[in-house]
């Protein structure tokens, strides 16, 4: 008997589900580094924000680079206000589990967190990654301003030629600006830290990002 995989499809706004007015509470201090997770914050930092699967691996990659600030996993690019992993998870909220970066420009270039993002997972799978299957494991880079935006996409381009020339299959990875980001619940942040035996999909492809 043969099987045959259905990626996800992404619901419409209208088919979305409504969620609320009021935020996900969250602890203002990162589990790590014990910077906060809220802004305002300190002039001189930047946002990024990715989505590469399942966002407790995901987030432990960028925590653990030097001139990082904070990070914090939540929810983006869907059409749900404040929604829970709950309604996430049902695939009607059209929100991809994201990491947001908060980081020192002068100590860590975009470039460089692209290239971490690049090699942390499997940008050709559509709306999964590996065995996590569904539209919140999109790839996804979301952008904040315009020189981000090119950085990113020159970002794709390159990686694109190097899996090509490996033999992999074509980038799925949407480029957008950034959407409003909406907090993961509590337990999520910096869930690697604090359950380290947990459970982490979180993969490369097995192709370097050029320099």
């Amino acid at each position: 008997m043969f099987h045959f995989f259905r990626q996800p499809q992404m619901p419409t706004a209208r088919e979305a589900l409504p969620g609320r007015q009021l935020a996900m509470m969250v602890t203002n201090r990162h589990f790590v580094t014990g910077q906060p997770l809220l802004p305002p914050f300190p002039p001189g930092l930047e946002l990024a924000l990715f989505g590469l699967g399942c966002f407790w691996g995901a987030e432990r990659r960028f925590w653990q680079q030097a001139g990082v600030w904070t990070t914090a996993v939540g929810y983006a690019a869907g059409f749900t206000p404040n929604p829970t992993y709950e309604e996430v998870c049902t695939g009607m909220t059209g929100h991809n589990e994201v990491v947001r970066v908060v980081f020192d420009p002068t100590a860590i270039g975009y470039e460089q967190l692209l290239k971490i993002f690049w090699e942390s997972h499997d940008p050709t799978q559509g709306m999964r990654q590996g065995n996590d299957v569904g539209t919140q494991y999109r790839s996804g880079i979301y952008w904040y301003d315009e020189a981000q935006r090119q950085t990113a996409e020159a970002s794709r381009d390159h990686f694109a030629a190097a899996l090509s020339a490996a033999g992999r299959g074509a980038i799925t990875t949407e480029v957008l600006p950034a959407p409003d980001f909406y907090y993961a619940e509590d337990y999520h942040q910096q869930y690697l830290a604090k359950n380290p035996r947990g459970y982490c999909g979180l993969g490369g492809c097995g192709v370097a990002y050029p320099d």
